[in-house]
This record gives structure tokens, sequence and C-alpha cells, in this order.
């Protein structure tokens, strides 16, 4: 059984996360994924995916959330992202996937959310949030292999449990610092006295140079690169290690606002950083946050029926900082969680990805210094 950070002794920071140590610590928070794999005679594989993030139970857009986004560095795409920096709401899932997916996700949703609204009297529109990283090395991305199906499917089986992290839904075919990468989770959970709130962090993790990977502050990369196990970019078809992005969503059940939400996203870029990456030119590093932790949000249907105003909730600036430190720690521990969980990969035409195995892992921290705390 594929292990995590936790499980090997691996402790990021100070925090402690909570019972699932996901972002579906968040509660009503759901994750859901749908694999669009298959093989062909000619060579060509499709090894990609989608992975949804429901916000609360039930339709989005019936329970709004207050949410923010951040860009690190820009080389990337999104669907749905200029309105909810404009209104700071979020009324859709979310939805990861790859680079050239992205429009048929962003569809399917709106689809199934017009069927799941039909026959209510007022105009309809939305704007999904859709997430991409481009797994074109390992996936056949020009295939176009993901349709609307695999995103209801993402959502159908959307849960509360502990998501399947690695090698699934939107992540299938990603790589990570040179390692086999795709879906990460964690979460932090506040002390009382810090407003017990949870932050829950899920990564799509495709980005990095081996040499640089740090695990715990230590720099194993360096010791991991003198190993034995060949890198996916030794085959010449990309120009360089380390292209590729990661997109992170965190989530919160604290009452936090718009710009609020903004910052706590920021916070991704810090645990992004503290496992050595961030610094690429060629990566697209995008992230939303959102907080349920105030209900009761109207609606926007511009149908003039409701409230004038609506009383909303918000986490003094004062006490900010223990949520911005949780953010950076599981976004920092989800990506390692997606490296050790991905596994080996071989994928379009022969190309592969090899796992992290959480023996390697331990045999690099050990030689860097590090002793389980």
């Amino acid at each position: 059984m594929l292990k995590r950070a936790r499980a090997l002794g691996i402790r990021i920071g100070q925090g402690e996360p909570g019972p699932l140590n996901a972002i579906t610590d968040v509660p009503g928070v759901r994750v859901g994924h749908a694999a669009a794999w298959a093989d062909f005679d000619d060579g060509r594989r499709a090894r990609t995916g989608v992975t949804v993030i429901e916000p609360r139970p039930g339709l989005a857009r019936r329970r709004p959330c207050f949410a923010g986004v951040h860009v690190l560095n820009g080389n990337g795409d999104a669907t749905g992202l200029e309105w909810l920096r404009e209104a700071g709401v979020l009324s859709t899932p979310i939805a990861l996937t790859n680079t050239h997916s992205v429009g048929v996700v962003r569809d399917a949703l709106i689809a199934s959310e017009r069927e799941a609204v039909a026959g209510e009297p007022q105009l309809y529109w939305t704007m999904p949030v859709v997430l991409e990283t481009f797994d074109g090395l390992l996936n056949d991305i020009n295939g176009f292999h993901v349709t609307a199906e695999h995103a209801r499917a993402a959502q159908k089986a959307a849960s509360g449990g502990l998501p399947a992290e690695g090698s699934v839904g939107g992540g299938s075919g990603m790589i990570c610092h040179e390692f086999k990468g795709g879906i990460g989770t964690a979460s932090r959970r506040l002390p009382a006295e810090a407003g017990g709130w949870t932050v829950g962090a899920l990564v799509q993790a495709n980005h990095g140079k081996r040499g640089s990977l740090m695990v715990e502050g230590y720099p194993v990369g360096r010791q991991l690169s003198c190993m034995e196990i060949p890198s996916p970019f030794e085959t010449g078809r990309l120009p360089q290690p380390g292209m590729g992005s990661i997109v992170a969503v965190l989530a919160t059940d604290a009452p936090l606002l718009p710009d609020q939400c903004r910052r706590l996203a920021q916070r991704a870029g810090i645990g992004i950083a503290r496992t050595g990456g961030g610094t690429e030119d060629s990566s697209g590093d995008i992230f939303v946050a959102f907080a349920t932790g105030n209900q009761g949000l109207p609606m926007t249907d511009y149908a003039g029926k409701g409230a004038l105003t609506c009383a909303v909730e918000m986490v003094n600036a004062d006490h900010l900082s223990p949520l911005f430190e949780a953010a950076a720690e599981a976004v920092e521990e989800a990506i390692v969680n997606a490296l050790l969980a991905a596994g080996d990969l071989t994928g379009n035409h022969g190309h592969a990805a090899h796992g992290l195995k959480a023996e390697r892992l331990l045999s690099a921290l050990r030689e860097s210094g590090w002793r389980p705390r």
C-alpha cells in the first residue's frame, strides 16, 4: 500500500492535520475523480481525466461562498476566474483537467447545472471554474480524450471521504519534480484558541525540477538526482525539466471575506516554494481559495427578489496568520503526498515517469541529515 507523508514519519510544519488530512476535512467539501485512460494500436495512450471539487453539498449556485484567486505565474489558463475576482463569490464546482480539455469540462459543468435548474423561471447563466496543467508527455493530449461524460462521472463520484491521490482524475498524466506527479491533498486544523477552523488543500502537481526538491526543509533532490532513476524529460521531447504547472485549491470553514480568501490563496505559493518549486517561467501556478464559514449568501440571479442586504462575518485581521500558516503547510504536504501516491506510469508512445518510492525518499532524507520527529 502506498503511504502518505505522515505515515512515513514526515511531519511538515508545526500544525496538526484534520482526521483525514485532506481538503475534505472542511465540512461539506467533496471531491470526485474520473479517468480517461485508453491504449491505441499506434502507440498512443490516453492518460488523463477530470477531478471535481464541490464546495458544499448540493447545487453550488444555491449555496455560494466567498472566494479569491492568486496567480503566482500566469503560464496557464482557467475559466471563471475573472468573475470570481470581480464578485468574490464561488457559485460553481471547481474542476481540474489537462490543458486541452478545459473547454469540454466547462461546457459539461454548465450542461449539468442547467439540468439541475430545469424549470426555474429566471434567465440562466453560469461561469464554472476549470483549472488545467499540461500532461502532453504521458498523455495523448491532442486526442481530446476527456469528454462531457468524464466530467459528469467526476461530479457523480464526489464524496466527503479521503480523496484518491496520485495518478487519478485530472492528475493522471502529470509529472512533478521529474517523478510521476498528480493529485495530492492535506489539511491543517487550528487549535481552539486560534478559532478551531480547518484549512484543506488539493493540488494538481505537474511542476518542478528533481534537483530542487525539498521535503521538510531537507534538500532531498540532490540525493535523488544521484540515484539511477530515469527522468521523463530525458526523451528530449520537451525542452527542459521543470516544464509544467501546479494548480492548488484551498478550502476553509473560517468566515473569510473575498479579499481574505485571495490572501489565503496567495499562501499556496509558500508551500510550493518550500518544496523547491515556483521559479519556472514555463509554469502556470494558479490558486483558488474559498471559505464556507458564511452561510446564506444570496444567489446572483438578477431577478431582484433577494434581500437588500445580508449579514456576514469575518475573521479579525489580527487572527489571520494561523490560517495563512495552515494554508502553506497543507499545500507543502499535499505535494509530497502526490509524489508518494503516484507510482510508475508508462504513457503515450512509451514515455514513462517513475514514482517517488517511500524507501527512496526516506533514504534521501536520512542522507540529508533528517531524523523523524
